[in-house]
């Protein structure tokens, strides 16, 4: 079962996140842009570990990110602090889509507490301002074994 907006903004409250009014939201909360990146460098992903590449951090043009037909990295402007009773996913904002544009962005684990980042696909060219509005975080209630004690745990706090 899914939380409700104002149970995922005491929990990102509780993180550190300063919300806006109107970033909280029946059924989630809204997480905003802190910075856009373009990879420049090859990662890696083996058996045996990972490597994230190079990437660039786009300066906005006059306030606004100017963003082609591409894919970036979107970093987050919140701190997430998912509980350890719960499962976290983020989906892109339905403007977002319905400017061709998604967001994806892996499961956040039990016990994630950072700055987390997403993929942004854009199918056409678009402006985004920083600070704005770009995705949805909801929770959900989980069954599972223990907490997310991974690489990316404390990223940016």
């Amino acid at each position: 079962m899914f939380d409700s907006g104002a149970t995922v903004a005491a929990a990102l409250d509780a993180g550190g996140a300063d919300l806006d009014d109107e970033q909280r939201q029946p059924n989630g909360v809204d997480l905003t842009v802190g910075a856009v990146f373009e990879q420049t460098e090859t990662g890696a992903i083996r058996r045996d570990g990972k490597r994230v590449g190079e990437r660039e951090e786009l300066e906005p043009e006059d306030g606004t990110y100017r963003l082609e037909a591409g894919t970036y990295v979107v970093r987050y402007g919140e701190p997430v602090r998912i509980p350890d009773d719960r499962i976290g996913f983020v989906l892109p904002r339905s403007t977002l889509l319905r400017n061709s544009c998604t967001l994806d962005t892996a499961v956040w684990d039990a016990g994630y507490e950072g700055v987390g980042e997403g993929r942004l696909d854009v199918g056409h060219a678009i402006e985004i301002e920083p600070g704005a509005r770009i995705a949805q975080l909801v929770l959900a209630t989980a069954d599972h074994d223990g907490t997310y004690e991974g690489s990316y745990q404390g990223e940016r706090l």
